[in-house]
């Protein structure tokens, strides 16, 4: 389980509940809104040693340069994944090409959109590339989450060939509680959650502690499936 946390206060609820990734993000500003370096550091030293802490770079155009300088600003704040999102196919090539001589170096994490047409055809492509993981997300948070946004088959191929391709593989996009036994069984590494943990199931409202509980206490009823646990 994957939990999105603004600051310190939901941070410790999170690794309290025992979450297997903590996530930095700024839902207030975007699909993949991102903290301030600031926010980030303070936060990544509060979770050193305790759980796998990831943050995105922000809802960023497809520009190699911005991308490359803000995977590495994000990096230096200490964090273990860099999630970048790919909003489309423009301009894909040549941000690929980019952020392949840093593969090595960070890990970073792909986020593909299930409400905007992703281009699942080119998964291999962000593995030749250096990406240490990728995920499906939904970018617009209104409409259905990403159960429906696309079929449940195509996120078994998604899963499938990531996992073949040794990728981190996660789901995300508007999950709730009830979604979790429909996606279990799929195996992936992790879900994705931020509205469902928080006060009336708005994404930018304070995380409740009682639905965090009620989310990560419905994986051990899930019939104790691998794959929802991210070592």
């Amino acid at each position: 389980m994957l939990a999105s946390v603004v600051d310190e206060r939901e941070l410790e609820l999170a690794i309290d509940a025992g979450v297997d990734i903590i996530d930095l993000k700024n839902p207030r500003t975007g699909a993949l809104g991102a903290l301030s370096l600031a926010q980030i550091h303070n936060l990544a030293a509060r979770c050193a040693g305790r759980c796998p802490v990831s943050a995105t770079v922000g809802d960023l155009p497809a520009e190699p340069l911005q991308l490359t300088t803000a995977i590495r600003e994000t990096a230096g704040s200490g964090v273990d994944y860099i999630k970048v999102g790919f909003f489309s196919d423009d301009n894909l090539t040549a941000c690929l090409r980019a952020i392949a001589g840093l593969g090595e170096e960070y890990a970073v994490v792909a986020v593909l959109f299930a409400d905007l047409d992703p281009p699942l055809a080119r998964v291999g492509e962000f593995a030749a590339a250096g990406f240490r993981g990728i995920m499906l997300d939904t970018a617009g948070k209104g409409g259905g989450g990403l159960l429906q946004r696309i079929e449940l088959t195509r996120l078994e191929d998604f899963v499938a060939e990531a996992r073949a391709l040794g990728m981190l593989n996660g789901l995300a996009g508007s999950l709730q509680r009830e979604d979790i036994p429909r996606l279990i069984p799929l195996a992936p590494d992790y879900l994705g959650f931020r509205g469902a943990l928080c006060e009336r199931s708005e994404r930018i409202a304070r995380i409740a502690p009682h639905r965090l509980l009620e989310v990560r206490e419905a994986f051990t009823l899930s019939d104790g499936q691998a794959g929802q646990t991210v070592a």
